[in-house]
């Protein structure tokens, strides 16, 4: 899929691009998120993992937890250049240097607003704070990048000669941030071109997404020969955000044919552990990560995918650890809810099968999105069970123990395919402690590991009804989602993970192998 040979006649592509992570920083300014020092070091692990190239962790000096949590993963070991970032001041770039960084991440502003109306210092006050501050930084022999903030509504003229100035100053590389989203591909293309004339050492950029352009500026910037981009897990960040790390790296992929260090399985686990930590839900509809990427319902779509995924897919969703999702509404198609009811175990005759689709279109048409459980509750209408075809796995027993002074534990008996397991485990609560039992015998007999846990109440009041909805994940890479409705919040959770554990078990069975 490559564009990278047309490209190459139009464009300065470079051969390898190296990614910048942000999210530690940039993305904690995501209004409402705060991250606690353990739960960075968290996901820098992670980020290390998935192979970017730079982690800005952090703003050292901004708060003592800012520089402890700095502390904490600058060591770690990390294979990842461990970055901080610091105002060209001396004291932001000591806190900085103190937190054992490889390197630190400068800027000062150098736009007319900004120089005016918040810093309140000259054009060559500006100038030499700049020189200042990269000579400071590399005289204690750490490495150094530099931003001019605001670039992108900087004096063109100006920004060459401060870039051209902190080169000299002896800088490791440069970054053309658009600090607040109002740059246009094109523009961010000349703009890169014109710093590329005056300065030799490598180009960043650094772009926001208030007009929704942060990923194409980014691209643009790398087809005028720039060579690290700045990015953020999920697009988090400032206002409307960052450009998303896993947009701008799978488009480097399929697109440019250009080189990074990012593992890309490993894309959708970034994306999940960031989300859970910040708080901060995926839009259903974000690209590569979303939980909508790679969901089908049109029928047309659905009969293509089901024939050949490539029909209507760019790339599969395995390519980035995600999964294709067979989804029933009004569009959906008879192959497709077919498809949907094997994976859940259930086999119907023709007939059952045909006024289960009827129903479910009936639903869309007045504007029902059906749910898995609601798709479960036509087929009991229809077949007059609910049973699937085959269940493996079956609850046998379940003891829990919890109290103000009692640690919760839980003590489970499953039957696997006739043969007994017994475990118990103890949790933060009740719900825990059991889903930790089962995790432990479903893990070591059917490989499948607990990847998701949500829960929501369906009607109101001390008696309301719990909806657990579990995600599963097996050897393979294979997520399997499965729900349970009960008054009982354990036993929703219990039947929602048995569920998704045998709707597994019957996929491996049908696809051959386990």
């Amino acid at each position: 899929m490559a564009w990278r040979e047309y490209l190459n006649s139009i464009c300065k592509l470079p051969e390898r691009v190296f990614i910048f992570d942000t999210t530690l920083r940039d993305g904690e300014q995501t209004p409402g998120v705060a991250l606690l020092p353990e739960e960075k070091l968290e996901i820098a692990k992670q980020l290390d993992i998935l192979g970017v190239d730079s982690i800005e962790v952090g703003f050292p000096a901004a708060s003592r937890g800012e520089a402890e949590a700095t502390k904490l993963i600058a060591k770690e070991g990390l294979k990842a250049e461990v970055v901080g970032l610091a105002r060209a001041v001396q004291s932001d770039i000591d806190v900085a240097i103190s937190s054992g960084v490889n390197c630190v991440h400068t800027f000062i502003a150098t736009s007319d607003i900004h120089m005016k109306k918040k810093l309140e210092m000259s054009r060559e006050e500006v100038l030499e704070k700049a020189v200042w501050s990269v000579e400071y930084v590399k005289s204690h022999g750490v490495r150094c990048e530099f931003s001019a903030e605001d670039a992108t509504r900087s004096s063109l003229p100006f920004l060459k000669k401060i870039y051209a100035a902190v080169v000299e100053a002896g800088v490791d590389k440069i970054d053309i941030p658009d600090t607040v989203g109002v740059s246009i591909p094109r523009s961010m293309a000349r703009l890169v071109g014109e710093i590329r004339e005056v300065v030799n050492v490598p180009i960043a950029v650094h772009c926001h997404d208030d007009l929704g352009l942060a990923v194409a500026n980014t691209l643009a910037s790398i087809e005028a020969g720039a060579q690290e981009a700045h990015v953020t897990v999920n697009g988090l960040g400032e206002r409307a955000g960052n450009a998303s790390l896993e947009e701008v790296a799978l488009s480097l992929y399929a697109f440019y044919g250009v080189k990074t260090n990012i593992n890309l399985k490993e894309i959708y686990r970034t994306s999940r552990l960031v989300s859970k930590l910040t708080g901060i839900r995926v839009p259903p509809n974000k690209a590569v990560v979303g939980d909508n990427a790679f969901a089908h319902e049109s029928g047309i779509h659905t009969d293509g995918v089901l024939a050949s995924p490539e029909t209507y897919e760019p790339l599969p969703p395995e390519l980035v650890g995600h999964q294709r999702r067979i989804l029933a509404g009004k569009h959906a198609g008879r192959h497709g809810i077919e498809a949907m009811l094997k994976q859940m175990g259930f086999s119907l005759s023709k007939d059952q099968l045909d006024e289960v689709v009827a129903r479910v279109k009936e639903l869309g048409d007045k504007g029902r999105r059906v749910a898995e459980e609601e798709l479960v509750n036509i087929v009991e209408v229809v077949t007059g069970s609910v049973t699937p075809a085959k269940r493996r796995i079956e609850l046998q027993d379940l003891i829990v123990v919890t109290g103000n002074k009692t640690t919760p534990t839980a003590t489970v008996r499953l039957l696997i395919d006739g043969k007994e397991y017994k475990s118990s485990d103890y949790g933060v609560g009740p719900i825990d402690a059991v889903l930790k039992a089962i995790q432990n015998i479903v893990g070591d007999v059917a490989k499948f590991r607990l990847v998701d846990f949500k829960l929501d109440a369906i009607t109101g009041g001390s008696d309301a009804l719990a909806n657990v909805t579990v995600k599963l994940m097996d050897h393979r890479g294979r997520v399997i989602a499965s729900r349970g409705v009960r008054e009982d919040i354990v036993m929703a959770g219990v039947d929602a993970v048995i569920n998704a554990a045998n709707r597994l078990l019957n996929l491996n069975s049908t696809m051959g192998g386990s």
